[in-house]
């Protein structure tokens, strides 16, 4: 299975969690036929039944759920295909200040490099001054 890593590990640490506050739901994640990887399988291929691109956080973690739960699911085939997740940072405080300081810092360069360049002459044609005599002027 050439899944995402990071929906796997997505999956894998919600059951972990899941089995942690949930008694009757940690005897069903240790039973002894079912694994992650099988999990996995289950999933994509009951996504792929249902002709579906997108689905909530809940309907994955539903069918996870759903595969150590019952005895008799069938995982399906093995196939390759590439899964998204979609996740938001969340940044911590020290992290924020990290990254404005950073910011700020990078702003401050890019001033001041602009700063240091020359200016641009203008590209208009000044009249040459010569220390020559003009025999007609007036």
């Amino acid at each position: 299975m050439k899944s995402t890593e990071i929906f796997k590990r997505t999956i894998q640490t919600y059951l972990e969690q899941r089995a942690k506050s949930d008694v009757l739901f940690a005897v069903s994640y240790a039973k002894a036929g079912k694994n992650i990887d099988d999990c996995i399988t289950y999933i994509l291929n009951t996504v792929q039944k249902s002709g579906c691109n997108g689905f909530a956080d809940g309907e994955i973690y539903s069918m996870a759920v759903h595969y150590y739960d019952e005895d008799t699911v069938e995982v399906g085939k093995n196939f390759d295909c590439r899964v998204v997740v979609n996740h938001t940072v969340e940044l911590t405080a020290e992290e924020k200040e990290e990254a404005r300081k950073e910011a700020m810092q990078q702003a401050q360069d890019e001033a001041y490099s602009r700063l240091k360049q020359p200016l641009h002459k203008s590209k208009t044609k000044q009249p040459q001054v010569t220390n020559q005599l003009n025999l007609f002027a007036v």
